[in-house]
């Protein structure tokens, strides 16, 4: 821990221990993307960096508030209540006030909100990495398995490596669980197999705990699933590739020829009613377009698998 969590410990750490049952999913994000913080420690510094947050915001938009007399700028014509009459003599103090009460709410409330989302943001990306990393990773098991050498030292060397990604940082779990805890390997498969974020890497562990414990011949599953994932991966990338196609002829359709034949209309219309600042022109230009395309880029990246 860090000197900024153990702060956080010390001041959240008690009421964060009540919480475990109330933040169950974020106790199993934590483990799924293998971050060596405990629930409590997390949860507090999440606690404290929330206000830390909300206190910076609040006193930033408090003084901006302040400075440019925002509530000042705001002006109501209508008939009004008398208390709403003498309140507005003080509008300068209470909007300066509420904008600090509500930013320090706010910012405070999204900062927690985003600590109780990034676990769950990094077992998705281990996910990926895993999915795509476990054919090339089951080659390399299959081939120690040939060689003779026993399941759990294949797990260790898997560990060991350095080119699988996150299926080695599974495979260093289930060698610690052995090594460490004493566990055979049957346990080490299964707790990992009920924490690990793949669908694919828990299939595959727990069919060599089957093998394992029938007695069957495990280098041949090995080979097998390795078949299995390479075709699953042949596959997704066909489809990956098919899908991108599709939305490379949408964005020239949405985002090329769509925006110019509106930029064409808007400009000729603005031309004939004689129009100084045609707004839906500058909408399309300043807003749609990059606004858009950074839409699309983002949709790209979040399927494209990993590499």
């Amino acid at each position: 821990m860090n000197s900024i969590q153990r702060l956080a410990f010390r001041l959240f750490g008690t009421y964060a221990g009540k919480k475990r049952n109330r933040y169950a999913e974020l106790r199993n994000a934590l483990l799924t993307a293998r971050m060596k913080v405990p629930f409590e420690v997390y949860l507090s510094t999440a606690y404290l960096g929330s206000i830390i947050v909300g206190i910076l915001s609040a006193v930033f938009l408090g003084f901006f508030t302040w400075a440019f007399n925002i509530p000042g700028m705001i002006t109501y014509r209508g008939a009004a209540p008398d208390f709403i009459i003498t309140l507005s003599q003080h509008a300068l103090i209470l909007g300066t006030i509420l904008a600090t009460l509500i930013s320090f709410a706010v910012i405070g409330g999204i900062t927690f909100v985003i600590f109780l989302l990034y676990p769950s943001y990094v077992a998705g990306n281990r996910k990926r990495n895993i999915d795509a990393t476990l054919p090339y990773a089951i080659n390399y098991v299959t081939a120690m398995s040939t060689a003779g050498i026993p399941p759990a030292e294949i797990f260790r060397q898997l560990g060991s490596s350095t080119i699988y990604g996150e299926s080695a940082t599974e495979a260093r779990f289930v060698a610690l669980e052995i090594d460490l805890y004493g566990r055979d390997l049957i346990d080490a498969l299964r707790l990992v197999s009920s924490t690990t974020p793949s669908f694919r890497m828990k299939e595959f562990l727990q069919g060599a705990m089957g093998c394992i414990s029938s007695g069957s011949n495990l280098t041949e599953y090995f080979r097998n699933k390795a078949e299995q994932y390479a075709l699953e991966n042949r596959q997704t990338q066909k489809l990956f590739l098919e899908t991108l196609g599709l939305i490379a002829e949408s964005y020239v359709t949405a985002m090329v020829a769509g925006p110019l034949f509106l930029i064409i209309l808007q400009s000729i219309m603005s031309i004939l009613s004689r129009q100084s600042q045609p707004i839906f022109l500058y909408i399309i230009i300043y807003l749609i377009i990059p606004f858009g395309s950074l839409g699309f880029v983002i949709l790209i990246s979040s399927m494209t698998p990993e590499t």
